[in-house]
Order: C-alpha cells, then sequence, then structure tokens
C-alpha cells in the first residue's frame, strides 16, 4: 500500500478501520522529508545511534502496555495522544513469551482490569495527554499504553 493509498483509505475517508503506520522509519523510505526532522540536542549524551520513527494514524489507534529498550523523546507534529505510564520498577503482568516480554497482559483501558489484577490498584499512573508541538521524555523500560485522540503524526527518537 502507498503512503498515498493509506491516507486516503484511514485518514481522509473516516473509515470505520484502524490501520496504524506505527514504529516505522518513514524518513528512511521518503528521504525528503528527513530534511524537516533532526534528532534533539538531549539525545547527544549517547554515543549510540539514534533511532527514528514514525507513529501516524486516525483516532482511535492504540499501542498496548509496553515497554521500550531504549530512552525515549516521544515529540508530537500534528493531534492529540493520551499516555498512561507507570515506573519501569512496576511488576506490569508481561506476557511469557520471549517474543512480548516487552508487552504487558493488562488492557489498561478495560474496566475489569482490577478486578483481573488487584494489584493494579496500587500502582501509581502518570497520564499525560501531548499536542503539537510537545515532547516527552520516557526513560529506559517505562511502561506506557498510548491512544490517538485523533488524526496524529508523532517521531519518536530513540536511544541508549
Amino acid at each position: 500500500m502507498t503512503l498515498n493509498d493509506y491516507i486516503s483509505t484511514y485518514i481522509s475517508s473516516k473509515s470505520d478501520d484502524v490501520a496504524y503506520l506505527a514504529q516505522y522509519e518513514l524518513f528512511n523510505h521518503i528521504t525528503k522529508l528527513k530534511e524537516d526532522i533532526s534528532p534533539l540536542d538531549y539525545c547527544a549524551v549517547s554515543d549510540s545511534e539514534v533511532v527514528t520513527n514514525c507513529w501516524f494514524g486516525p483516532e482511535g489507534t492504540v499501542s498496548p502496555l509496553h515497554h521500550d529498550h531504549y530512552q525515549n523523546l516521544f515529540c508530537q507534529v500534528y493531534g492529540y495522544k493520551r499516555f498512561i505510564m507507570y515506573d519501569s520498577s512496576e511488576d506490569m503482568h508481561s506476557h511469557q513469551h520471549h517474543l512480548l516480554n516487552n508487552t504487558s497482559q493488562l488492557d489498561i483501558e478495560s474496566p475489569s482490569v482490577m478486578d483481573d489484577f488487584p494489584d493494579v490498584k496500587d500502582k501509581t499512573a502518570w497520564v499525560v495527554e501531548v499536542g503539537p508541538g510537545d515532547v516527552l521524555y520516557l526513560p529506559l523500560h517505562w511502561w506506557h499504553h498510548v491512544r490517538s485522540l485523533s488524526v496524529s503524526f508523532s517521531v519518536s527518537f530513540w536511544w541508549k
């Protein structure tokens, strides 16, 4: 599917189907866009390579509760998103399979999450909404759930 087809089908048409262009290195494929994006100076504190990803989708896209193996500067370019975050020291009931061990079993938005996992009520959640121009720092291994509140485009800079 071309980017134009994606935009026509999922962004412009108000489709009931949801498709999320997530964790995608768009700037390696559309190099002209790369001229508009550069890593923030804060990423320079590390000698590791900075990985730049984009996140583009309609309202309602969700990244389930998970943690990343990188430091993350999440930059909201267009639209709005809500983050629900937990400290990396919290046990957020990771899946046991090695391919999903950075993803929680919790559906943090489910009304039954407290019944299914009673210890969740004892955990501190940080909730923040980001909009155009906002930058959110997510420390290494911090748990986060993300919901798009509108059509949105975001860029993340990952480094170790």
